[in-house]
């Protein structure tokens, strides 16, 4: 496939297209295309641009929402011919990741999701209004590398911390790295729950989850 080609599938991810996401997405399959090719040449790539746009103030929420539903849009198509195909992308790690408990703010840990995803990791998303306890049985279960637990509300941030205490008393805090987030939170709001980072945005989220990965090693 032209480069050309792929360098639509990024521009789509970047101007929040999914309808056009899907359909190029649908193109390249039936032209014959791997799809871990499209992933990794056409839709990633623009994914990680996004990202590095949001990061320098070059755009703004609504954008990155519209280019995580583009991102969703394509892999809709091309995942299940992964499974078919018995293919898998190189993973990064596994990530089980919400909302704390008393907070129903889903945008912050949707994009966080989907940037991962694109960056590599298998994302097992809790949703919201997520207990401590659920957290650390769905870790267990996944084996999860990474818990990353988000708190729109000062409020709530508390609640951050029973999920870290939830890991110790099922003993999977030697295991299970925990990365926290969302506006009110700090590295030493992070540093205080005993958390092993802190991320402010998105594309923050993923380079930590790779640093939390390396020490893993």
């Amino acid at each position: 496939m032209p480069d050309d080609y792929f360098s639509a599938m990024r521009q789509s991810i970047i101007e929040g297209a999914p309808d056009t996401a899907s359909g190029l997405a649908k193109e390249a399959l039936a032209s014959g295309v791997p799809p871990i090719d499209a992933i990794n040449n056409g839709f990633i790539p623009g994914m990680h641009d996004v990202g590095q746009q949001f990061a320098r103030g070059q755009m703004f929420l609504p954008d990155m929402m519209a280019s995580a539903e583009a991102m969703r849009a394509a892999m809709a198509v091309l995942d299940p011919e992964l499974k078919k195909l018995g293919t898998e992308r190189p993973r990064a790690g596994i990530v089980v990741l919400g909302t704390t408990k008393g907070d129903i703010h889903e945008i912050g840990e949707i994009l966080v999701g989907t940037m991962l995803t694109a960056h590599g990791f298998q994302v097992h998303d809790l949703g919201v209004d997520v207990a401590g306890e659920k957290f650390a049985a769905k870790a267990r279960e996944l084996k999860a590398d990474i818990v990353g637990v988000s708190a729109l509300l000062t409020t709530i941030m508390r609640n951050q911390k029973s999920v870290v205490e939830a890991l110790e008393k099922e003993a999977l805090r030697p295991q299970v790295k925990v990365m926290v987030g969302s506006a009110p939170v700090t590295r030493r709001w992070a540093d205080e729950i005993g958390a092993d980072g802190y991320a402010k945005d998105a594309m923050s989220a993923v380079t930590l989850a790779h640093e939390l990965m390396q020490q893993k090693l």
